[in-house]
């Protein structure tokens, strides 16, 4: 049920309880005592509160930080198995209003500016169903000119309606500006997966800094738009802050408060949860920022989150490169970004000019990418099946609290990394994840389940293509 006190500008998420906390952590980090009772707590997997997360997360005690990592593998393991979600972004338009300075699509940027057509949509996504994909997420820059709502809308019937030989995209997500419960409300009925927004940084004299112009410069009103979001009946949102803009711990601690809030006031927390860091683009130099994240200090980071989370589905995108998404895997990670690129058109153009919104550091191709993740006993998925079959909010959250998503997710998995290997897969990758097929059958704790993934592993092997419990 809907709180109204959430609407009070953002002040659920207290910079001064920020500050608190901060200072909290440096006291106790060191007390041993208290880490171990935090840890112990944390073995629940009923998750931790954001002072009790950024203790483990200030503490750098060598064993504990080792235990921190196993621990957040263990979580995982619990509650998302060993499956991995593909999906790519597909930009539509980097019109924007904003002065954001840490984004090259800013107003006064001198980068090229586009905006597909509708057509060009349709080849965009076509293009994204050649390689294999069945989940997207749009990303616009915000101009009530060039990218009205009815935009938008237009452009999700638009991809919706492309029929490939090898089916249909199956769910879109969408992070675009915040806007009003109407327009969330218009979203949700064009059958969008979920919502997502960074809050870029929950510093609010940071952010108006680093936000100068445009309509983003409204903390409150950009901090609160989940709860806009979940009163325009979208239950599914994710959340995420693009570390190394400010203090890391200051972002951790409020990021882990939003998700607190959404909880207590709808009952529902965030979906997923995003890891971004600041990345090379036109016009911007990630060393201009002070706050710089460290490879070793970002999994520490993921790690935290994994376990004071641990329903949330995590997410990193090709802003990161192999080696560093190879260890987010094993600390927290569940979906990643495959083949992405990041300026409008690029997927059938490929432009020249740099319109790139961040520079994308894992450049193979998506059949790379799931062939090294069947190498390292990951289970690729294109699995949109709770989506589709009304299994979000509360409903997703339960299952997955009570650790029975696996129920469901594992064998969905297999059938839709069954469909890509038939489709897509050169002889390398199918070869292997036919193997991994057949041992990952066997995890499958139920006999009557096994039968029938294997009945439709059998169905989809002749041509036959969509199953899903």
């Amino acid at each position: 049920m809907y709180n109204p006190k959430s609407e009070e500008a953002g002040e659920f998420i207290s910079c001064q309880e920020i500050l608190d906390t901060l200072d909290y952590a440096r006291r106790v980090k060191d007390d041993m005592s208290v880490v171990n009772g935090i840890l112990e707590k944390a073995r629940e997997t009923k998750g931790l509160t954001h002072r009790e997360a950024s203790v483990l997360l200030a503490c750098n005690n060598e064993d504990k930080v080792n235990e921190i990592f196993d621990l957040a593998f263990d979580i995982k393991q619990q509650f998302y198995g060993n499956r991995i979600v593909l999906f790519a972004p597909l930009y539509l338009s980097n019109y924007c209003v904003n002065g954001c300075l840490y984004c090259p699509y800013h107003h006064g940027s001198d980068i090229p500016r586009k905006k597909l057509s509708q057509d060009e949509i349709r080849a965009e996504t076509i293009a994204l169903q050649n390689m294999g994909h069945k989940r997207l997420a749009v990303e616009a820059g915000e101009d009530p000119v060039n990218n009205p709502i009815e935009y938008i809308l237009e452009s999700l019937q638009t991809i919706y309606g492309v029929r490939h030989k090898n089916g249909a995209i199956r769910r879109v997500n969408v992070n675009i500006a915040a806007t009003t419960v109407e327009n969330y409300r218009k979203l949700h009925d064009a059958g969008i997966g979920t919502y997502i927004l960074f809050q870029e940084t929950y510093d609010r004299a940071g952010y108006e800094e680093l936000h100068p112009s445009g309509p983003k410069h409204n903390y409150a009103y950009h901090t609160e738009a989940m709860d806009r979001a979940m009163r325009g009946d979208i239950d599914d949102v994710g959340l995420g802050v693009l570390f190394g803009l400010e203090n890391y711990a200051c972002e951790f601690a409020g990021l882990l408060m939003h998700a607190e809030h959404l909880e207590a006031s709808f009952g529902v927390g965030p979906h997923t949860i995003s890891v971004p860091r600041v990345k090379p683009a036109q016009g911007v130099d990630p060393a201009s920022f002070d706050g710089g994240v460290s490879d070793e200090l970002f999994a520490k980071i993921a790690a935290c989150i994994r376990i004071a989370v641990p329903y949330t589905g995590m997410i990193i995108s090709t802003r990161e490169g192999q080696s560093v998404r190879e260890k987010l895997l094993r600390l927290g990670v569940s979906q990643i970004s495959g083949a992405s690129r990041t300026s409008v058109g690029g997927y059938v153009e490929n432009p020249e000019e740099d319109t790139r919104q961040f520079e994308v550091s894992d450049t193979r191709t998506l059949d790379e990418v799931i062939k090294w993740l069947i190498d390292l006993d990951y289970v690729p998925s294109f699995c949109t099946a709770c989506y589709r079959a009304g299994r979000t909010g509360d409903r997703f959250m339960e299952l997955c609290k009570s650790k029975q998503i696996l129920n469901c997710c594992h064998p969905n998995a297999l059938m839709t990394l069954k469909e890509y290997l038939m489709d897509y897969a050169a002889p390398q990758t199918l070869g292997a994840g036919e193997k991994l097929i057949e041992r990952e059958i066997g995890a499958i704790p139920k006999e009557k389940v096994r039968d029938l993934v294997r009945k439709n592993l059998v169905n989809i092997q002749n041509g036959q293509r969509d199953f899903r419990l």
